[in-house]
């Protein structure tokens, strides 16, 4: 390579061109990339990655399916499928990033056959941040309402019906018209005409929850169904923008911002986790709540039940945020020697450390709920939606100094996904910035803050009276089936077509060399195990899947037509970003495959420096158009 001459206003060290930090405020002087930046502390990444998988499936999943598949016993079958699925995926996503330097879109420079799966990611990601933002705007809202002197749904208020009780409501009465016909009478008809039930004819049932009515009725405004939006709920619209606002704010300045933000929304989660488990372990029913969830004796014959092993395959691949092109855009900012293998221990097990140790918090809060109110544990635990906005803030308001509590808990999840969002905005920006470097460089601030309102525009389906159903409606499409194909194709790239053997000597090159025994786990993990298992989680989820619905309201099937329109939006790229990369090559149609099968000639690590023997005749990476396909032979074209 011929030393590139610089500029007045370039910088020059050693062969390389580097920007000023002055022209280019997202990289510091000391980064070790000064195109990209890097992360200014190790730390930063570390917490960046854990907030990253740390989110809300570990505080309202993770716990309601410990207790609903045998307790204890199901934390095997998790710690398995940790091993077999989720860290070897985490870690080859981790590796990839940083090796090359590059986001989730670009770096299939590996493989260009596949770029397509890297758009899936960043449109999946994209289809998840608009709904995701929506929740935490959720948890805003719920925070505001809980600065008052009692929480609004602690009792049954002006905007409950007649079915709003926390003990059972007498519905019908068991009338005699003759002798051994007994027929029932609806209450109400009875309260018109002024008769009144006999004493043993009440027929009960539950009521709803004072929490329960609020979030539909206040919180949500919730309509009939899909196909009745209704109006844009104003204070839901006000959290959204705030929420998006807090975004935008976190990441003007990409990495050098968003990595001092995660210092407290990272950490901050689990002080909370601790203090709501020290104030659940002192109330009356705790332990009853925490046998439930661990189970007094684990219900081990669970484990022959293919369910199970199924939920804890799908919970740890989806709290570790595999294969969303997350993982790929955070590592590609590691300097190129960080040790990667050891970061994707470390934030795995944390991880899942977390989600035991929220259970605990969770279910001795539940237990007291269940202790007050004359239940079972089981008539009282929930999941999802019901459990962060119904179940736990139920048990909050019977708690003494019950707004603290509350103001403590949303203020909790309001982190826990912003985290989260933080780095799905990151993956979407690191796509632009390495597709549009010259731009990015001078326009990050606007770009971010434009993105950060477009999805704001998008969200605003979901803060309509239809809104919840706009938001399970994309989970239920785009939070699935895609993320699984993306992660199959990308194990089947790299390992099978690429070459697993060469992929390890690109991590050797990062971390030094290892045994070869160090990877014999790896290998069988990366090329057999692994892909075995998602396979089976995707034909399972496909042959199980079932229409749709919220609360018992089922989705019309112009609402079905649109979910499935979404996801194949989402895939459909794959297949067309192949067709053009076999379009651009050159030679016969079986030469063309074999030249979109091999690696770009401007693949490899982002800095000469790194290069070696291996890469030593490497276009520079900054270059696109003229070197995306290899040649026909497979060499790398010379500069």
């Amino acid at each position: 390579m011929d030393k590139l001459k610089c500029p007045s206003f370039f910088k020059c060290r050693g062969k390389e061109k580097v920007t000023a930090s002055s022209e280019n405020f997202h990289v510091g002087e000391n980064d070790e990339n000064q195109d990209r930046g890097n992360w200014s502390k190790k730390s930063d990444y570390i917490l960046s990655m854990v907030g990253y998988a740390v989110g809300l499936g570990n505080v309202w999943r993770f716990p309601y399916l410990t207790y609903n598949n045998g307790g204890g016993a199901f934390l095997i079958p998790y710690a398995i499928m940790l091993a077999l699925a989720g860290l070897p995926l985490f870690f080859l996503e981790c590796s990839l990033g940083q090796f090359a330097s590059l986001g989730p879109v670009s770096v299939w420079r590996i493989l260009p056959l596949f770029q397509g799966v890297g758009i899936t990611m960043v449109l999946i990601s994209i289809f998840v941040t608009i709904y995701y933002n929506v929740i935490i705007a959720y948890s805003l809202y719920y925070m505001f309402a809980s600065f008052q002197r009692e929480l609004p749904w602690k009792n049954c208020s002006y905007w409950a019906d007649k079915t709003c009780s926390r003990s059972p409501i007498v519905t019908h009465c068991n009338v005699s018209i003759k002798l051994g016909e007994i027929f029932q009478v609806n209450k109400s008809w009875l309260d018109a005409n002024n008769f009144t039930c006999i004493n043993g004819s009440e027929v009960y049932q539950p009521g709803q929850l004072p929490s329960e009515q609020y979030w539909n009725k206040v919180a949500l405004q919730r309509s009939s169904g899909l196909d009745e939006p209704g109006v844009i709920v104003w204070y839901l619209a006000l959290c959204l923008l705030l929420a998006w606002l807090i975004v935008g704010t976190a990441l003007f300045k990409g990495i050098k911002s968003s990595g001092k933000v995660v210092y407290f929304t990272a950490i901050f989660p689990y002080v909370v986790l601790l203090i709501l488990l020290i104030r659940g372990a002192t109330l009356d029913g705790a332990s009853k709540g925490i046998s439930y969830y661990i189970g007094a004796q684990s219900n081990f014959t669970k484990l022959r039940e293919a369910e199970v092993w199924k939920d804890a395959a799908t919970q740890i691949f989806y709290s570790l945020s595999v294969a969303w092109g997350g993982l790929v855009a955070l590592s590609s900012y590691n300097k190129f020697n960080n040790n990667c293998f050891s970061d994707a221990i470390v934030i795995c097990l944390t991880n899942c450390l977390t989600s035991v140790f929220a259970g605990f918090a969770i279910f001795s809060i539940l237990g007291h709920m269940a202790h007050i109110s004359g239940k079972e544990v089981s008539q009282v635990v929930k999941s999802g939606f019901d459990l962060a906005f119904i179940a736990y803030p139920e048990a909050l308001a019977l708690l003494p100094g019950g707004p603290f509590w509350s103001i403590l808990f949303f203020f909790m999840l309001l982190t826990l996904g912003l985290d989260s969002q933080f780095a799905s905005i990151e993956t979407i920006t690191t796509t632009i910035q390495d597709l549009f470097p010259k731009v990015m460089k001078k326009m990050r601030v606007p770009i971010t803050l434009g993105c950060c309102l477009v999805l704001f525009l998008l969200g605003l389906v979901c803060v309509t009276q239809a809104g919840i159903y706009w938001v399970h409606l994309i989970d239920h499409f785009c939070a699935g089936w895609g993320i699984l194909i993306a992660a199959i194709l990308e194990l089947m790239g790299i390992m099978w077509i690429y070459g697993g053997n060469r992929f390890i000597e690109d991590i050797e090159m990062m971390i030094g060399t290892k045994r070869w025994i160090f990877w014999l786990w790896w290998r069988a993990c990366w090329f057999v195990i692994t892909p075995m298992l998602l396979t089976a989680i995707l034909i399972w989820s496909l042959v199980q899947f079932h229409r749709p619905d919220y609360a018992k309201i089922p989705y019309p099937d112009w609402g079905v037509a649109l979910g499935w329109c979404m996801i194949i939006f989402c895939i459909i790229w794959i297949p067309i970003m192949a067709i053009i990369k076999l379009i651009q090559a050159e030679g016969t149609i079986l030469q063309r495959i074999v030249s979109c099968c091999r690696p770009a000639s401007n693949w490899g690590p982002y800095l000469e420096r790194h290069r070696g023997e291996r890469y030593k005749n490497m276009v520079d990476p900054r270059k696109e158009t003229d070197h995306e396909i290899p040649t026909v032979s497979g060499s790398r074209k010379p500069e």
